[in-house]
């Protein structure tokens, strides 16, 4: 009962409602339905990367400790999702170190993209692995525009929206 009560607790941090609203939101269908995302385990580790970097992004300059508890939510699925996978504790740390480096390449590689088209290059390499990516302008438009619109929000407490999302006309310009 005593770890219900705490998992309770830890569920209802900021950091964990943070992730559990980026996640949610990279896991929507209209990025692979609408958008190209592959549907498979390296689409959606670069959809939650590249909406963990719009978060921390809007968190730079805020309480550091909110930050670091998020990267640890993160961080803590990752490791969930490999032993889900079958993945034991022999070489977990080199897959984690591996993850991490895919992960904060994929940061500095939003973080550096200072214009739309600087944004969908990166997501044609990253999000797309640079195959064909006729989604790739509508999800810089959406990931700009979701950067812009969490300006407002009380992320350090925990409440996130990312606005609406990609264009459904956008992704008729293929």
């Amino acid at each position: 009962m005593l770890n219900a009560l705490r998992r309770s607790k830890v569920r209802q941090s900021p950091a964990a409602r943070l992730y559990a609203a980026l996640v949610a939101r990279a896991r929507d269908p209209v990025f692979f339905a609408r958008f190209g995302v592959k549907d498979s385990l390296d689409g959606r580790f670069d959809l939650v990367a590249l909406h963990a970097w719009l978060v921390l992004d809007r968190l730079t300059g805020a309480d550091p400790s909110v930050s670091q508890a998020l990267v640890d939510e993160i961080f803590a699925a990752f490791d969930a999702a490999l032993r889900e996978l079958g993945a034991g504790d022999i070489g977990m740390g080199k897959r984690i170190k591996k993850l991490a480096n895919a992960f904060y390449g994929r940061l500095q590689a939003y973080s550096g993209a200072a214009d739309e088209a600087a944004m969908e290059a990166a997501l044609v390499h990253n999000l797309y692995r640079g195959a064909l990516a006729p989604g790739a302008k509508a999800v810089a438009r959406y990931a700009l525009r979701a950067k812009a619109h969490l300006q407002a929000c009380e992320v350090e407490a925990g409440a996130i929206d990312f606005g609406p999302l990609p264009d459904e006309e956008a992704a008729d310009e293929r």
